[in-house]
């Protein structure tokens, strides 16, 4: 397996609203949710600057490659991740569910994959599965930001249960509070604040 076929890099939620997404950092940014707004994040840059979308007859052919890859060697966990990958960044949620999963059951304790699967979970309105995979990973992992960072936003913006979603957030600011997800986590914590009412 490539060791950046499962490397995550942020979440892109931002804003009441947006949408709550991972993504490698050798993938285009997802789309946001159905009736969202994109979020303004930039392409992920690298060393030598910002990398190039794959365009969609590129997808397409990574796809078809992965498919046959599958076929001939299912036991192939980095297939698998890449199939749910690509079809993560075109849209294709059940199909990147199912590929995740097919993934997960080689590798089962994947935090990556688990998250990944979670986000498409979301954005198919499953918010309880999303929620189960979000705490899963971090069970396995409880420095796993992405996944603690996306938990929050399911509460604040699916759920609304902003105490869940501020209890995530801070852990998200404990564990890692340098990390661009911090950050993120401290803007949603403020997003909150302007949301509730006061109390008297």
């Amino acid at each position: 397996m490539r060791p950046n076929a499962v490397v995550l890099l942020s979440c892109f939620v931002l804003a009441a609203g947006s949408s709550a997404s991972c993504k490698r950092t050798d993938r285009a940014p997802p789309p946001a949710a159905p009736g969202e707004s994109s979020p303004g994040t930039a392409t992920p840059s690298s060393p030598g600057g910002q990398l190039p979308r794959p365009q969609p007859i590129e997808y397409q052919q990574r796809i078809v490659a992965a498919e046959q890859i599958v076929r001939q060697d299912p036991k192939n966990v980095g297939a698998w991740i890449q199939l749910g990958n690509d079809y993560f960044d075109t849209q294709q949620r059940q199909r990147a569910i199912d590929a995740y999963a097919r993934a997960l059951e080689l590798q089962p304790n994947n935090p990556d994959v688990i998250t990944d699967q979670g986000v498409m979970y979301r954005e198919l309105g499953a918010h309880d599965k999303a929620i189960a995979n979000f705490k899963k990973a971090n069970e396995l992992d409880p420095k796993h930001i992405q996944s603690l960072y996306n938990l929050g936003v399911v509460y604040a913006h699916d759920l609304k249960d902003a105490d869940k979603a501020a209890q995530a957030w801070r852990r998200v600011i404990d564990v890692a509070p340098g990390s661009p997800q911090a950050a993120q986590a401290l803007q949603g914590l403020a997003g909150l604040q302007q949301r509730s009412p006061p109390r008297r």
